[in-house]
């Protein structure tokens, strides 16, 4: 019997500038078409939202940008924010009524992920969460 040998993970890399908003929904899109062949709508919706919240908060709260990594292996899918700020991780709240919107994003990361995390690096962070593949 021969042992059926796993694919090898494939990566999307992109750069976005500190200022540029619109990256936002391009970075969405981009990812949505990275997994179109590659996962079930269901977590293709989920990672783009995450992904959206991370990235926004990372353009938002830094001045030198972010680089967005997504690897997506046959049973996980990783997405990864890195930041060039050192200083203080960043760590989901629960928002009070005058909020509006804002704070909600590290909420929905920690709620929708099957993992997610902080890994300092020696000049920023990376802000990652990763969804198994399949799941219902």
């Amino acid at each position: 019997m021969t042992k059926r040998q796993e694919s090898p993970p494939t990566r999307m890399h992109r750069r976005l500038g500190h200022t540029d908003l619109s990256a936002v929904g391009e970075i969405r899109a981009e990812l949505r078409e990275f997994l179109r062949r590659r996962r079930r709508p269901e977590e293709t919706e989920v990672a783009q939202l995450l992904l959206s919240e991370l990235v926004t908060n990372a353009l938002i709260h830094t001045r030198n940008g972010a680089v967005v990594t997504v690897t997506s292996a046959p049973t996980r899918l990783r997405v990864e924010v890195r930041d060039f700020v050192t200083g203080q991780e960043p760590a989901p709240y629960v928002p009070n009524a005058d909020d509006g919107t804002h704070g909600r994003g590290l909420l929905l990361v920690q709620s929708l992920a099957d993992s997610w995390g902080v890994t300092m690096q020696a000049l920023g962070k990376v802000v990652w969460f990763e969804l198994d593949a399949g799941k219902p």
